[in-house]
């Protein structure tokens, strides 16, 4: 236990000493003579985050909710194309391909036509975080039950177990490592769909919020805006880990 708390607290260190040095050198460099307009400051970061809580913070609920919403989405519909690829060699056949063309095509090229489809409001982030979010879920699952040791499934029907016991007890438990490595990048991507949604077609979130402000050279409170979305995208991965952690305690950190 010792251990593990002294290695939590060496990350957190890591992680402090990073982001303060990145501070340092972002105000290092409004020292010189870039334009306020084109870098602004630390301290006008934070004081855009200060004078603007109440209208980020609104703003922040929109973007986190179409983030959660895409990524339960996206990962239900990951782990349930990977157990139809799995089951059904014939299924495999025919949706690998659109699985992979799916990526081949630029969200960017698909999010106004998202936005035609399911109009300004929620469901078009929410449906672009799920292209984003559910390739990286259904490729890192799919894989991690084909390598399941088949000789742990032979046990398992030489002992009558059944098809859903088979699943649960040998399948699912071989391929969680593999699984998270799938959600833990999930995590991370998930804020891009809902903020390339927001940027082609909305009146509210961190995604228009930002266009917004670069429109009006209100720089102090783009950065502000961007600093939130990072903020969000940590705490989300650092959840998502942390729940992985205890679920797949028995593999190597």
């Amino acid at each position: 236990m010792k251990g593990q708390s002294d290695r939590r607290v060496a990350r957190w260190g890591r992680g402090i000493t990073v982001l303060a040095g990145l501070i340092l050198l972002w105000w290092l460099a409004t020292l010189s003579t870039v334009p306020a307009f084109l870098l602004p400051s630390p301290l006008a970061v934070a004081e855009a985050l200060w004078k603007g809580h109440d209208f980020l913070f609104y703003h922040t609920v929109i973007t986190a909710s179409e983030v959660v919403a895409g990524l339960l989405s996206g990962v239900l519909l990951g782990v349930l194309l990977a157990l139809g690829m799995i089951y059904s060699p014939r299924l495999q056949r025919w949706l690998m391909p659109l699985v992979l063309t799916s990526q081949a095509i630029p969200v960017f090229a698909l999010a106004p036509l998202l936005v035609l489809w399911f109009g300004f409001g929620m469901g078009a982030k929410v449906a672009m975080a799920v292209l984003v979010i559910f390739f990286p879920v259904t490729s890192a699952f799919f894989d991690g039950l084909r390598r399941v040791n088949t000789d742990y499934i032979d046990l398992a029907r030489t002992l009558g177990a059944s098809p859903w016991a088979q699943l649960r007890h040998v399948r699912l438990m071989a391929a969680l490592p593999a699984f998270g490595t799938g959600l833990r990048m999930a995590a991370a991507v998930a804020p891009i769909g809902a903020i390339i949604g927001e940027w082609v077609g909305s009146a509210e979130g961190l995604g228009y919020l930002m266009l917004n402000a670069n429109a009006r050279m209100q720089t102090d409170q783009l950065f502000a805006a961007l600093f939130i979305l990072i903020l969000m995208t940590v705490l989300l991965w650092i959840a998502v880990d942390s729940l992985l952690r205890r679920l797949v305690n028995w593999t190597a950190e």
